[in-house]
């Protein structure tokens, strides 16, 4: 078959019913209530994307998919799908991928370092409020403006503390700096660690290429293992977001292709939306609708089509839509709403067929050649040809080992950045305040000598605070005060320019 065949994804009666390749970065839907077969379509999609050559990411957020590594069959279910659709040449296999984890336990880690991570993305992680977030940026534009590099978490309460010990310093350049603020976001932090959010900071960052590989001809599944990650549902999120900024701060636009370079699955997608802030909504809505040029097809994946707002809804041109029940007036309501946002069928109640669509059966509709949503049809999804459940820990581990990144990511870097520049600042102002220390008093024993006495070293500074005020002290702080203000007052480093998600004001890398 060539490579852009249309991919066999359902089946009415005997009418196939067909993804087309080069519409596949047209974006995606698939929606249904819980047990109704979403998961299986996930599969079913992804291996069609793997056999013409398109690398996946999906997020594993039960531990099913990791069974798409390994022949299927054995399954009666399967077998009797493939029976009464008549599938012609189906066969059982495994397919290539690549496991990730951001725990690093189930797959190879997934690491962002804070600087690219932005303010407007941890902010959301961190669930900070407006002035929070504020002064979040403020912290950033800060670091950015002296060179200091925020990989890991501790850098960035290095230059919390460092911001917040400094507040006066640097209201009159950057705008208020609140203490309270500056807790809050420490608390926040506190809270992220908490949920082992320490590891999904530092080095080295995921590289976007390594999830675009192929193997023999197929494209790499990555799969994700989300299970653990989704008790916090906002790291989840966020991480998700960030890996797709990642995606398309990081590819050229590559125009009309004939198949996409990356199909990525948004599982779980609610909880993107869930309560986020308009400008947040508005970034994403901008990604998704650009990132299509840059042949990546995004397929979120939800509960219901009210989980997505509007104006990223109406860029999801393939749809599988799954059983929703219909219990409570709200309930119905959100049926007809579904039924509504598909291409009509005359001789189809969608409405009611959405509440009374079997496992594995839903109602479809796929883009035509012209870039149009086909009239919906109430179908069958193809059955995957992968296992169908996870595979076991030692499976797991062999193919860890084999991975094409195995080892790339395993152990953890900690270059020098903010946190070393920082306490490196303050070892060298206690350096400096001993040896003055011991000067004044040679000085001293010199001037009871001479009959003359030496000015004293005036204390406070800007670091005051911080090093306390006592006579032995007071030069440290000087000091300190002084390397600070030099650092502030020059440019070290390059100003750091994020990209559309990194903050709100940011330009393109």
């Amino acid at each position: 078959a060539a490579m852009t065949d249309p991919l066999l994804i359902a089946q009415h009666d005997a009418t196939p019913l067909h993804l087309l390749p080069q519409m596949a970065n047209r974006h995606g839907l698939v929606t249904g209530a819980t047990g109704t077969g979403k998961t299986v379509t996930l599969q079913t999609l992804a291996e069609h994307f793997s056999d013409i050559g398109v690398p996946c990411f999906l997020s594993d957020v039960k531990g099913d998919l990791s069974g798409l590594s390994q022949p299927g069959g054995g399954n009666a279910k399967v077998a009797e799908r493939v029976e009464q659709l008549k599938l012609e040449g189906f066969e059982h296999k495994g397919y290539p991928v690549t496991f990730w984890d951001a725990f690093g336990d189930m797959g190879h880690p997934v690491r962002a370092t804070v600087s690219d991570m932005g303010p407007l993305l941890l902010g959301r992680m961190l669930d900070l409020n407006d002035t929070q977030s504020g002064v979040l940026n403020l912290v950033f534009k800060v670091a950015d403006d002296n060179g200091l590099l925020l990989l890991d978490l501790k850098d960035l309460r290095a230059m919390l503390a460092f911001v917040g010990e400094n507040a006066k310093t640097f209201t009159t350049e950057y705008g208020n700096v609140s203490a309270a603020s500056i807790g809050a976001i420490q608390r926040g932090l506190l809270e992220l660690e908490s949920q082992g959010g320490e590891q999904i900071f530092g080095e080295p960052m995921l590289n976007i290429a390594d999830l675009m590989q192929t193997e023999k001809g197929r494209g790499v599944v990555n799969i994700l293992s989300a299970d653990r990650l989704m008790q916090s549902p906002k790291l989840y999120a966020t991480l998700l977001l960030w890996l797709l900024s990642e995606l398309f701060e990081n590819l050229p636009e590559a125009g009309d292709l004939d198949k996409p370079k990356l199909v990525f699955f948004f599982d779980e997608a609610h909880l993107l939306f869930n309560d986020a802030p308009d400008a947040l909504v508005d970034k994403i809505e901008q990604v998704v609708r650009l990132i299509r040029s840059k042949g990546v097809g995004v397929y979120f994946v939800t509960q219901n089509p009210a989980d997505v707002p509007d104006k990223v809804l109406s860029q999801l041109g393939n749809r599988v839509q799954h059983a929703l029940r219909a219990f409570s007036a709200r309930d119905q309501k959100a049926v007809k709403a579904a039924a509504e946002t598909m291409r009509d069928n005359p001789s189809l109640d969608e409405a009611a067929a959405i509440t009374e669509l079997g496992v594995g059966e839903a109602l479809v509709s796929f883009l035509d050649a012209k870039g149009r949503p086909n009239i919906v049809e109430r179908a069958f999804i193809v059955p995957p040809q992968g296992q169908i459940g996870p595979i076991t820990d030692a499976q797991r581990r062999q193919l860890m080992q084999r991975s094409l990144v195995a080892g790339v990511y395993d152990k953890t870097v900690d270059r020098e950045s903010a946190y070393e520049t920082l306490k490196a600042r303050t070892e060298q102002a206690a350096q400096a305040a001993a040896a003055e220390a011991q000067a004044k008093a040679d000085a001293k024993t010199a001037a009871e000598t001479a009959k003359r006495t030496e000015p004293g070293g005036n204390g406070g500074g800007i670091l005051g605070s911080v090093l306390g005020g006592n006579g032995r002290r007071e030069g440290a702080v000087e000091a300190l005060a002084k390397s600070a203000a030099r650092a502030i007052g020059s440019q070290v480093g390059r100003s750091i320019i994020r990209g559309v998600l990194g903050s709100l004001f940011g330009g393109k890398r």
